[in-house]
């Protein structure tokens, strides 16, 4: 399956590569796209010391460590969210006759190597912020697992969002809702939201393990809060539960898919 999908992401890549210049100006856009918003936390800075009592190395790192999650995923699966077009165009037929499974040829149908820059851009960030924080060796273990639980909610998110649009074929922005702006949300710490909403995300929608739960464990710090230690190491368990309950929407969504017999 992950040969299959490398496979029909290097026929997309090649095809964006005959024309480099075009790619390589794209990969540089999205790089100065997303360093737009490393440009708005300094902003933030230059007019303060602290940002809900937590430095700009702080910020950046939490920052550096959800978009370093969330760009994978826009990388490798957001694709999904275009299902909703194929529904409407009578295409998605074709992706369920083939001896592939519909999910991956979704994901990357299109592939974009050009978003690749956007990694980068997250990957040099969260760097820096590791380096300049000098944090405790004995927490860094927590730094592979805070990033691998963030790719499994962020991916279970759109796959959601994908499952959804066999209902709601129309509202395809209804889904970028849980995963753009769960990118936006988990860009700050959730300090500076209201507690009903850091709940919401805690226990309900769990984006709070993607970086803020994990990231307090890293950086020594305690939840401004007051949740229990031991939630800080449940991302491992609220992932899976969340990409279960996607994979099992997903399946629904194909099961009862009629086609459009065009």
């Amino acid at each position: 399956m992950v040969r299959t999908y490398f496979l029909l992401a290097w026929t997309w890549t090649r095809a964006a590569a005959a024309y480099p210049v075009s790619f390589w100006l794209m990969t540089l856009l999205g790089v100065v796209v997303a360093g737009m918003d490393v440009a708005v936390i300094l902003v933030v800075f230059a007019n303060t010391t602290t940002l809900a009592g937590f430095s700009r190395e702080e910020v950046l790192f939490l920052y550096g460590a959800a978009s370093l999650s969330f760009t994978l995923c826009d990388l490798f699966v957001s694709n999904i969210d275009r299902v909703s077009q194929h529904i409407k165009a009578g295409t998605l037929d074709v992706f369920l006759i083939r001896p592939v499974s519909a999910w991956l040829q979704l994901a990357t149908d299109r592939f974009t190597a050009t978003r690749a820059g956007r990694v980068v851009q997250a990957a040099v960030v969260l760097g820096y912020a590791v380096t300049a924080l000098g944090l405790d060796p004995g927490r860094l273990w927590m730094l592979p697992v805070m990033l691998a639980t963030g790719v499994v909610i962020f991916t279970a998110l759109w796959t959601l969002g994908g499952a959804l649009q066999f209902v709601l074929t129309d509202a395809p922005e209804v889904t970028n809702a849980f995963t753009y702006g769960g990118q936006q949300l988990t860009q700050y710490p959730l300090a500076i939201y209201g507690r009903d909403l850091v709940k919401a995300v805690t226990y309900v929608l769990p984006l709070a393990f993607v970086n803020w739960q994990p990231g307090l464990y890293v950086l020594g710090r305690d939840d401004p809060f007051g949740t229990p230690e031991f939630t800080r190491f449940l991302g491992p368990v609220a992932a899976p539960a969340l990409a279960l309950l996607a994979a099992l929407a997903w399946r629904q969504g194909i099961r009862h898919y009629r086609s459009t017999g065009s």
